[in-house]
Formats: structure tokens, C-alpha cells, sequence
């Protein structure tokens, strides 16, 4: 190999990702896509030859990666949250008005606007340049881990286009795809005699979550970012439109429609101009986000739980049809919410044919009025289930009815609850409820709670399917014989899987509380409960009185543990669990008022070496600490073991304790005395 042939690779790899630049980011293309092919097909054919040159961030490797059996699960180290919605000028008008008392300003506030695409959120993590994660969504804290597909769309850098780079930037945007780029796809479906796709977010969303990365690379798929969630080694500059033109500057497509607009009134006028335009574009939008420009008012406005206070989403007026509600029926979800769904006149509402829509809750169905026969309108728009909106009261009649909540549970026939102040109605079955099961199952076997290691979902799913199990008690009566039987398990594993749920049995009252999944009743409230109570039955037989004199448990949370061991079907597994052996030491009142950590807040990241962190979390609980996910100015300590990541660097910005797992034990051991 000389050195010629390096330079030239090199030489071939910077120009095509140079002319991926100017045709992806600046849409501004200087040469043809034939001399393009032709750059492309010299740099495949010198890597032929010289395999060992080949780097994972050339632009020949968007293709490669094996395919997946599932997703990774990623979590966000900044959450991805969503915004809230405006669709009147009136709310658009509170909107400034908010941000204008909450800021203490008199004058004009500085937007930035841009259309809000209907496509796939996603998070880009570039480390020193590189590529290094792209993940979903998900809940808003985690998503799945999406690396090998987004490396596959041409408008994402695989390294970035600039000689000065962050050490780490993350970079949220949406990925989607244009109209002839649909239209190109379902050519290509229609070919193949495959299934058409029914618009472009469902063909994005399709085609980014193929565990084949092969099968996105042959998507017609591109990206636009929207928003920095994380940066490194650089300044952040500091509105959002300049950093908006950063990650322009490093190689990732922003939309062209970005404006900075001052005041309220220059935003209506932009939401006329972009609404005019919609049809025209060459993708599809359902909206305009607004956001502060300045980034020091951004962070002085904050957020509430689930979105920033400093955006907003105007969304365009939804597509809508009429038909007529044939039925409403109740489905159970995982976590045992009960869920009206209208059963429709099947409709054509945006290019799909809808049967079923969302009636949310039976609060919207009492405010909407809404009853069986009648005609509804629906819309769908950028969801992807549609939504009952009204009753056409004129074509009513008079024997129409009003949908009722079953009492009971249309799958396991538990009662039907619902606690005061809430919206949601939900079956009080949980450790028998078909519905919940797999999710019962899940979280009794998770580390945090009865910990059987091995028991994953495919297992349970599998379980579930032959009826092997109904409930969590069942995990125990199960034998090697059923175990080995199923897919994907030698006889070696099936024993192992039966010594873990043997090992289980010894555990201590605040997981087994834990594990029981009773709604909001997580490991600090377990804890609660068992250094309260002490006696398991003590709690099973507790009023609600007696439950609110325990720490961090208020009327909900109270009312949830009545209602629950109130089933006579879930006393029945708790006793067949106690019945298998499962069983813990005794907590002795003296321990139970030991909390010399009490008010204190800590960290754990990292691996350390003699726990893990549940254990070493444990631990800190037991002592009356808190156990955070994230530093800031209230933590007490970090503790850092081995590759701790970015949680220490923000530990050391803002002078919080970082104590090394020596200093931990330390710690343990001198308020255990």
C-alpha cells in the first residue's frame, strides 16, 4: 500500500462529503449526481482493494450493519419533550402574554419560527465529530437506539463538516420524507406487489424502525434538525437562530424557512405566509413551532413535567370527515387504564380508511355529548389515530344512549375504579388481569423488584402465549420440563432460569412491595411503606387513615393500595406467592427510624466494583437519602464509580462532592453504626 492511495481515498471521501453538503444542507449542488456516482464508485473500488483504509464514517458505509433482532433501549441524558399546542390566535396570544409576566418584560419578545414537519423525532449524538448514536423518542426519558438506520439517510453526516467540531453535540430533528420521495416508494410497493404506505409519516416511521438497516437504506428518507439538546468544547451561542446556523455550519440540514420574528403580531403574518405555501411544499407540515429566540430566556422561563414553557406548537386546522358511531367499546391497557373506543362507519379521513378512533376519556364524552348512533365528526391529522371531535346533534334521535363504564373489567372481571381528582378509570386486577399480565410479569421479575435473572420478555411473552403462566404466582410452580420447551432455550439455560427464581424467594419487603406493581407505588414509597409497617400484613389490612401517616404517600396513592389488595384475586396470588416461599428478614423497629440520610440527595454512576447500582441505591434509601438520575445544584454527592461519563464533569461545574466508591463504603459504614 503506498501512500498515494491513503491521500486519494481521503482526497475522494472529503469532496463527496463536501458535495453531500452543498446538495443536503446548503441545496446548492455544484456537480451532477453522474459525476457524483462516478466519485462514489472510484472510493468504493480503492476500499475493494484496500479493505484494511476502510473507517466506519466513510460515505461508502451507510450500508452494513447486520440486521437487528429488536432495539436497544437509550436513555436521554436531556429529555426529548414534547410542546404544547395552540390552535386559536387567542392561545397563541396567551402564549406572549405568559412569557411576558413570567419574564417581566414590557416590550416585544424575539421568536424564532419554522414549520413544524410531520415526520419522526430524533436525537443525533456526535462525539469529536463522529457519529456515535441516533435513538427515537421513545417516552420522552428513553428511546430506542436507532444508530445503524439513521447512518443510512444521506442528509445525516456520518462525521461533521467542519475542521472545528465540539467534543460532543447532540442534535434533535425529524426525519421524513418528501412527497416524491412517497410517491417514488409506493411505485416501488406497487412493483413489488407490497403493501402501499398510506402517507409520508407513516412510511418515515416505518422504514426508520426496520430492525434491517438495509431495508431504511432502500427508504427514500432525510432529515432536518430543529434544536441543540447538548454541546461540548464550544459556546452555545446564544439565541436560537445562531445555533441554528451552527449546526448548519457543521453539516446537518436546517429548514429554510427559519425567520426571527419580534413581537406576536409578525407571527400571525408568518403563519399566513407558511399556511399559503403548505400545499406547495415539497413535504408535509401540520404546523408552526414558535420559539424564544434568546437562550438565557429560554432558561430563565423553564419547563413544566412534559414541555418547555418557552415553545409552542400552532397546529393547522385538521382534516375531518362525518360518519356515525356504530358502538363504544372498552379496552384494558397494560397498565390497567380503561380506554373508550368508538367503533365507526369505516371513513376515508387523509388517505386512510378509519374504523376505530380515540374517545379519550369518559370526562371528554360527557363534555362532548356524545352517544351511541350518533353522527360524529372525525379528524385526523399528523396522529396517527384519529379522534372522535363532536356529535352532529341535528341528525340525532331520540333513543340514542350515552356510552357507560362498565363496572367491572371486561377482561378479568376485577372491579373498575376511579380516584378522586383523575380522569382515568382502571381495573384494580393487576396480578391476574390478562390485559396487565405481561406488564405484571415484567415488573415483578425486574431487577429492582424480585430481580430473576434471565426471565426476559421474550421468555414471559412465550410463557404467556402457552399458557403457562396467569399470573406472577405461576413463575413458581413452573418446571424444567416447561421451561426448556420453549424457543431458544437449551436445557442448561432452563436450569439456570429456575435457580434464579429460586435464588429470588430471599428478598426483602420493600421489593416484594415493589414488585406487587400497585399503581404509583414506586421503591421510595416501598420503602416507606415496609419501615413503617414492618409487617406485611400489617399493610394488606391498612385503611387509608392509616396509610396517609406514612411518608410520601398522600389520598391517591393510599386509595390505590386499598383498592388493590381489596381484590379478592390479587390477595389470592400474594398468597400463593407466600405459599412458594418467597419470604424476607424482619425489620426491626429500631432500624425502621434510622434515617441518619435523611434530606440528603445523591447520584450513582458509573460501575462499581463490589454493587450494583440498584444495591448501592438500596443502601442510600435505607438510610433516608434520596437517589437522584440527574446532578444539579440541590445534589449532595456524586458517586462516581468506574466510567462515570458526563454526570462528573457537571458535577465539578457546579462544585457538588464526588465521592469514589472507598468514600461510599465509608460513608455506609459510618452511618450504620
Amino acid at each position: 500500500m503506498t501512500q498515494g492511495v491513503l491521500q486519494k481515498i481521503e482526497q475522494l471521501r472529503a469532496e463527496i462529503n463536501e458535495h453531500n453538503y452543498r446538495y443536503y444542507v446548503l441545496d446548492d449542488p455544484q456537480v451532477t449526481d453522474l459525476y457524483y456516482d462516478q466519485l462514489m464508485r472510484e472510493l468504493q473500488a480503492l476500499e475493494e482493494q484496500h479493505p484494511e483504509l476502510i473507517t466506519d464514517d466513510s460515505p461508502t458505509q451507510r450500508v452494513g450493519a447486520a440486521a437487528a433482532s429488536q432495539f436497544e433501549t437509550v436513555q436521554h441524558e436531556v429529555p426529548m419533550l414534547s410542546l404544547d399546542n395552540a390552535f386559536t390566535k387567542d392561545e397563541l396570544l396567551a402564549f406572549d402574554k405568559r412569557l411576558k409576566d413570567l419574564l417581566e418584560v414590557q416590550g416585544d419578545l424575539e421568536y424564532n419560527a419554522e414549520p413544524k414537519l410531520d415526520g419522526l423525532a430524533v436525537s443525533l449524538l456526535y462525539r469529536e465529530g463522529k457519529l456515535i448514536r441516533g435513538a427515537t423518542r421513545g417516552d420522552g426519558k428513553s428511546g430506542e437506539n436507532i444508530t445503524a438506520n439513521v447512518r443510512t439517510i444521506p442528509a445525516i453526516p456520518l462525521r461533521l463538516n467542519s475542521e472545528k467540531v465540539p467534543q460532543l453535540i447532540e442534535v434533535r430533528g425529524e426525519v421524513y420524507m418528501t412527497h416524491v420521495g412517497f410517491q417514488k416508494l409506493n411505485e416501488m410497493q406497487r412493483k413489488k406487489e407490497a403493501k402501499e404506505f398510506a402517507n409520508p409519516r407513516n412510511a418515515a416511521a416505518g422504514s426508520l424502525r426496520q430492525l434491517d438497516p438495509k431495508i431504511t437504506a432502500s427508504r427514500p428518507l432525510t432529515f432536518c434538525s430543529y434544536a441543540i439538546a447538548q454541546l461540548e468544547g464550544m459556546e452555545l451561542p446564544s439565541t436560537q437562530f445562531e445555533q441554528m446556523q451552527l449546526v448548519k455550519t457543521l453539516g446537518l440540514p436546517i429548514s429554510p424557512y427559519i425567520e426571527k420574528l419580534i413581537g406576536i403580531e409578525p407571527c400571525f403574518d408568518y403563519l399566513q405566509r407558511i399556511g399559503e405555501r403548505r400545499e406547495k411544499l415539497p413535504f408535509d407540515i401540520d404546523g408552526v413551532v414558535f420559539k424564544l429566540n434568546d437562550a438565557e430566556q429560554q432558561r430563565r422561563a423553564g419547563f413544566v413535567s412534559r414541555a418547555p414553557r418557552w415553545a409552542i406548537a400552532w397546529k393547522f386546522p385538521a382534516q375531518e370527515v362525518m360518519t356515525r358511531l356504530l358502538d363504544v367499546e372498552f379496552q384494558v391497557g397494560r397498565t390497567g387504564t380503561l380506554t373508550p373506543v368508538a367503533r365507526l362507519e369505516p371513513v376515508e379521513v387523509g388517505g386512510v380508511v378509519v374504523s376505530n378512533a380515540t374517545l379519550h376519556n369518559m370526562d371528554e364524552i360527557e363534555r362532548k355529548d356524545i352517544r351511541i348512533g350518533d353522527t360524529v365528526i372525525v379528524r385526523r391529522a399528523g396522529d396517527v389515530i384519529p379522534e372522535v371531535v363532536s356529535a352532529v346533534l341535528k341528525f340525532r334521535k331520540p333513543d340514542f344512549k350515552k356510552p357507560v363504564m362498565p363496572s367491572h373489567c371486561p377482561v378479568c372481571h376485577s372491579e373498575v375504579v376511579r380516584i378522586d381528582g383523575q380522569a382515568a378509570y382502571r381495573c384494580t386486577g393487576g396480578l391476574v388481569c390478562a390485559a396487565q399480565r405481561k406488564e405484571a410479569i415484567k415488573h415483578f421479575a425486574s431487577r429492582k423488584a424480585m430481580d430473576i435473572d434471565g426471565l426476559g420478555d421474550k421468555i414471559i411473552e412465550q410463557l404467556i402465549e402457552r399458557e403457562l403462566v396467569h399470573s406472577v404466582a405461576d413463575l413458581y410452580s413452573l418446571t424444567l420440563e416447561q421451561i426448556a420447551s420453549l424457543e431458544r432455550m437449551a436445557e442448561k439455560s432452563a436450569q439456570n432460569l429456575l435457580e434464579a427464581m429460586e435464588k429470588s424467594k430471599q428478598t426483602t419487603l420493600p421489593r416484594f412491595i415493589y414488585a406487587l406493581g400497585i399503581r404509583e407505588v414506586g421503591e421510595a414509597t416501598a420503602l416507606a411503606l415496609a419501615n413503617y409497617f414492618r409487617d406485611f400484613r400489617a399493610l394488606q389490612s391498612a385503611d387509608e387513615e392509616s396509610l396517609m401517616q406514612v411518608e410520601d404517600v398522600g389520598p391517591v396513592v393510599a386509595e390505590n393500595i386499598v383498592h388493590f389488595f381489596a381484590q379478592k384475586e390479587n390477595d389470592k396470588v400474594i398468597d400463593a406467592l407466600l405459599a412458594a416461599g418467597i419470604h424476607w428478614p424482619e425489620i426491626e423497629a429500631a432500624d425502621a427510624n434510622a434515617q441518619p440520610l435523611a434530606g440528603k440527595t445523591y447520584v450513582v454512576t458509573g460501575t462499581l466494583e463490589n454493587y450494583t447500582r440498584t444495591e448501592a441505591k438500596e443502601l442510600l434509601t435505607s438510610m433516608g437519602a434520596k437517589v437522584s438520575s440527574s446532578v444539579s445544584g440541590k445534589t449532595t454527592a456524586v458517586i462516581a464509580g468506574d466510567k462515570p461519563g458526563s454526570k462528573v464533569e457537571k458535577a465539578q461545574k457546579l462544585g457538588v462532592e464526588i465521592l469514589d466508591e472507598q468514600a461510599f463504603e465509608q460513608l455506609v459504614n459510618n452511618h450504620a453504626q
